[in-house]
């Protein structure tokens, strides 16, 4: 069996269970009702992320019984996604407080890096830098503030799924282009895997991806992140560009309502991206040029950092200068009535 099967399999398995959980949360009335802090403005069913959780999951099995990866990756990947999707699971059926809910994505964070072995070295400027423990502090809250970032990000119709697509195919490239085809057909079968939910959830959508979706992607992504740097560690100064429009928009907001003194762990709409949309009317031009900016800027400069020999510490710096002046224009952090004067 061959990576092309792999991939269709994901995206059928993810299809057809997304279908069969759209059933599921209209029977159970799991249903994102529209309010005051909502993107959104009809009511829609939620949890179809579990599709994505299950189909790449499925798909890891595969390639561990078929020896494609390797025992520290299987047990990283699987183990600390899972736990992140079953808190996230049960959020979306309920209620966890938040400071459980990031207890547990902190041991989901430090379970992935025992089993991948911390932060490698990082290349800065032509020299090695090991951080040591500091760096492995680091890397799990790098973890956990991408794994939520994810989910703050997952606020209109299809941008988390199209991010993940195109991170993912994107970083698949530039492992092709590195000769490191052993790390081709993770980010490969989850890009397949949220393909088929993204039929879905495209604008406008039927189902949303819920907390366990959200959640398990952004984890998911940075272990691959981490993964890629132990191979090259260019890798990971490529995979921050790739995630440029989630991390930037994510974290110029996050500093703005910090500063502001709001509940950062309160739902709220002042992202970049939430703002776009409703100066737009609808969600799809905003989606679309998430996929836009991935593919006409942030890879081509991520090639040039793993191809070219560019340093990452520019390439990451050239990647988000723009990304930053889009969250500025777009007023993303500030308050909705302020914006909306502007």
């Amino acid at each position: 069996m061959n990576n092309v099967w792999f991939i269709l399999v994901a995206i059928g398995v993810s299809f057809c269970l997304t279908a069969t959980l759209r059933k599921y949360a209209i029977s159970k009335s799991l249903i994102d009702v529209p309010n005051e802090r909502s993107s959104h403005a009809v009511a829609t069913p939620r949890g179809g992320g579990l599709a994505i959780v299950v189909a790449f999951l499925m798909s890891l099995g595969f390639l561990y019984v078929f020896g494609l990866i390797s025992n520290a990756v299987f047990y990283a990947i699987g183990g600390g996604g899972v736990a992140v999707a079953v808190i996230g699971f049960m959020d979306d059926h309920g209620h966890i407080a938040a400071r459980w809910r990031l207890m547990g994505h902190f041991a989901a964070a430090v379970w992935m890096l025992i089993c991948l072995g911390g932060l490698p070295s990082i290349d800065v400027f032509g020299f090695a830098f090991d951080l040591g423990w500091a760096g492995h502090v680091f890397s799990a809250f790098y973890l956990v503030w991408l794994l939520n970032l994810y989910n703050f990000m997952d606020g209109i119709d299809g941008i988390a799924s199209v991010e993940a697509i195109f991170v993912c195919l994107g970083a698949s490239l530039l492992y092709w282009l590195a000769g490191l085809n052993s790390l081709v057909s993770l980010p490969l079968l989850l890009a397949a895997s949220v393909a088929g939910f993204l039929y879905w959830n495209f604008p406008p959508a039927k189902i949303f991806m819920g907390d366990a979706g959200s959640g398990f992607l952004g984890i998911v992504l940075g272990g691959l992140s981490l993964q890629a740097a132990w191979a090259n560690g260019a890798m990971l100064w490529a995979w921050l560009i790739l995630l440029g429009v989630f991390i930037v928009d994510s974290t110029f907001t996050l500093f703005r309502r910090l500063l502001r003194g709001d509940k950062v762990y309160e739902a709220h709409r002042s992202h970049a991206y939430q703002f776009a949309s409703r100066r737009f009317g609808k969600h799809l031009p905003v989606t679309i040029a998430v996929g836009v900016i991935n593919l006409v800027w942030l890879l081509p400069i991520a090639i040039c950092v793993t191809h070219f020999g560019w340093d990452g510490v520019w390439g990451v710096t050239l990647a988000y200068v723009p990304l930053v002046a889009l969250a500025i224009k777009f007023h993303a952090g500030d308050l909705e009535v302020s914006a909306l004067k502007n």
